[in-house]
């Protein structure tokens, strides 16, 4: 199937994974934030635990959830948000949270620092993948009774956190790994510092700590936003792409509740 070619009216008909189109950038970053209100003001009533996964990577959704936090006065005592990964430097360890690309630093800053302190939720709480203890991540979503959402994006390599490909594997070996730390491709690099250096590759780091494809897929529901003009081509692959370890996305088509919110650029055909 020639995938890439198939025009913006014709993207949703037959994919395998459920696309919707907010509109958009704005539209589709207020629809997570909605959609992350929603979840938690839900449980709340209920009496239940709220567990997100949480990305740095699409960040427009923040903004709106910390107004929405903010305006309804919700609170997020019973809330728990695992960021999906960070930055590492040489040696393995998380590059400082002061530096700018730290992710830990930009939800200090960007979240949890934006909202009353009598509605955020404890430090303890607020979870990233460790690598001097990668088991850690699995054991608090199982202590946790599960993951409710992951929300996240699409990379370049078609990589979910920082999940790149690993073209030797299987689909079950792929989906099957779990936090660790790892090598950034070259293309995700590339990417990433043209995204959040104006492109001085040489101060990108090397190395990452990300959770596994078994915590995001482990996920009862999964909800990703794609909005770059180069998310045309991947967009289109992960939703009727060929399931493979070579393009991580392509495993969501197997998971029971995947939506990608896609908005207008991405839309497009890719060329």
């Amino acid at each position: 199937m020639d995938y890439y070619h198939i025009s913006a009216e014709e993207l949703g008909q037959g994919a395998k994974i459920r696309l919707e189109f907010p509109g958009d950038s704005p539209a589709v970053f207020f629809e997570m934030a909605q959609d992350m209100v929603r979840t938690i003001r839900e449980h709340n009533a209920a009496g239940a635990k709220t567990v997100f996964i949480c990305p740095v990577g699409p960040v427009g959704q923040y903004p709106y959830f910390v107004k929405m936090v903010n305006d309804e006065r919700l609170s997020l005592k019973d809330c728990w948000f695992i960021n999906m990964d960070e930055y590492l430097t040489d040696d393995d360890e998380w590059i400082d949270a002061s530096d700018g690309l730290s992710f830990r630093g930009f939800m200090d800053r960007v979240v949890y620092s934006q909202i009353d302190p009598e509605l955020v939720m404890p430090p303890e709480q607020r979870i990233f993948p460790d690598p001097k203890d990668p088991d850690h991540v699995a054991e608090v979503i199982e202590s946790l009774g599960g993951v409710d959402v992951a929300y996240g994006g699409i990379g370049i390599t078609g990589h979910l956190a920082f999940n790149e490909p690993q073209e030797d594997l299987t689909v079950e070996q792929f989906a099957a790994l779990e936090t660790r730390a790892l090598d950034i491709r070259p293309e995700t690099r590339a990417t990433n510092s043209a995204a959040d250096l104006c492109g001085a590759l040489e101060d990108m780091p090397y190395r990452a700590v990300t959770i596994g494809m078994a915590e995001i897929l482990g996920a009862r529901k999964v909800r990703l936003g794609v909005f770059r003009e180069w998310h045309r081509g991947a967009v289109r692959r992960a939703a009727y792409g060929k399931v493979t370890a070579a393009f991580p996305a392509t495993l969501l088509q197997n998971h029971p509740d995947a939506v990608i919110y896609v908005n207008d650029v991405a839309r497009e055909r890719a060329y």
